[in-house]
């Protein structure tokens, strides 16, 4: 049984393939226009709502929502996350402010420049720690850089060198 795959035939798979990949994009772009207008309009509210703390920083980890929610953080944060970001962990911080122990969410630069056992003070809007300010004692570690993959190292060559050529 022999099988006939003509140029035509192929040129139509790929045109579906090269149509669907085009919608998609679309879609995403769509999707990510819309969520940047959200962001931005949020931007403002959050600001407004910033508070600065001292704290003494006790435990940090990233924990799914679920055992978030079981560490000390409102059951309103499960309910109110989107379906597609449920599996995502949060970078959670518990933290000693005055006399109370709370559990908060931080931004995840934030996070991981949070030192344990420190008092810090930072910028809080509701429960979500949105940057620091200081830390009692010396400054603030600096986040090292990750070991960049093999296609941002080759991607960061060419546009060096194509800085260098227009020069």
């Amino acid at each position: 049984m022999l099988l006939a795959i003509t140029a035509g035939a192929v040129t139509k798979v790929l045109l579906v393939i090269l149509f669907i990949l085009l919608v998609l994009m679309g879609v995403l772009y769509y999707f990510g226009r819309k969520m940047t207008k959200q962001q931005q309009e949020q931007q403002p509210l959050i600001e407004a709502n910033t508070q600065y703390f001292s704290m003494l920083i006790v435990d940090k980890k990233k924990l799914s929502i679920k055992d978030a929610i079981a560490a000390g953080i409102p059951a309103a944060v499960e309910q109110q996350t989107p379906f597609y970001l449920k599996m995502q962990k949060l970078p959670v911080v518990k933290a000693k402010i005055g006399s109370r122990m709370m559990t908060l969410i931080s931004d995840p630069t934030v996070f991981e420049q949070l030192p344990l056992k420190k008092e810090c003070k930072v910028a809080v809007a509701g429960i979500y720690i949105r940057e620091i300010k200081s830390v009692r004692g010396g400054s603030i570690p600096k986040v090292e850089e990750k070991k960049k993959g093999f296609f941002a190292g080759l991607r960061d060559k060419a546009q060096a060198s194509i800085a260098k050529s227009s020069k």
